[in-house]
């Protein structure tokens, strides 16, 4: 696999999007994760809408709304509560995997990326809070498009940063419709299949399959 660079998206895939709301599990009651699921769920729904109608909102407007309405459908009405898990989004875990992998890109002299749809002053704090920031060339955000992912506008961003082929590229994510979409574009991809699901969009003839980012080892 003759690659340049190693791009990532951010959300789900080197950071856990659930622990925000692990973090006040106490407070939130024994159903966070289903609340989290719903949540999560839901800001890629505004992403999709916004993108389909052009009507364009950064991520992190979406992040706060998609938690109102969810919090909202399950009774959940303490506006400190919903603030501290809000914020907490913007520090989310990394998966205990993450900092050796990209260490390890780097001593192979590849370059590493982040192509997200955060807008850039909460990816900045999410990089900063899991201590990504000395282990990535460059933190790409759809702002710079004004367009969500899986829009092929996006991906053109990381072949413009780095000067190449979108073929030169390895692109990872855990999210199925992110990693199709790039593929799409002419990528190549690895899909992070954590959950063990089932295999959507052909990619099983689209994409490389891992269930952590440790896969990315056999690839290279």
């Amino acid at each position: 696999m003759p690659i340049k660079a190693v791009l990532f998206d951010a959300y789900g895939t080197l950071l856990d999007v659930h622990s925000a709301m692990a973090a006040h599990a106490a407070r939130i009651g024994p159903d966070w994760p289903a609340i989290s699921a719903e949540w999560r769920a839901k800001q890629l729904e505004y992403t999709w809408i916004s993108a389909l109608t052009g009507q364009h909102r950064d991520f992190w407007d979406i992040t706060q709304d998609s938690l109102r309405v969810v919090a909202a459908r399950h009774g959940c009405a303490d506006p400190m509560l919903l603030t501290d898990v809000a914020w907490s989004y913007r520090a989310l875990a990394a998966y205990p995997e993450v900092t050796g992998v990209l260490t390890a890109l780097r001593a192979r002299g590849l370059a590493t990326a982040i192509l997200s749809n955060g807008e850039p002053a909460m990816l900045a704090d999410a990089v900063r809070a899991a201590g990504l920031t000395d282990l990535l060339d460059d933190v790409l955000s759809i702002e710079s498009a004004r367009i969500f992912k899986p829009a092929p506008q996006v991906y053109a961003l990381a072949t413009t940063r780095f000067a190449c082929a979108a073929a030169d590229i390895l692109f990872v994510s855990s999210n199925p419709w992110d990693a199709y979409g790039a593929a799409l574009f002419g990528c190549q991809v690895a899909w992070v299949n954590r959950a063990s699901g089932p295999v959507e969009y052909g990619l099983d003839q689209l994409a490389h399959r891992i269930s952590d980012l440790t896969g990315l080892e056999t690839l290279m």
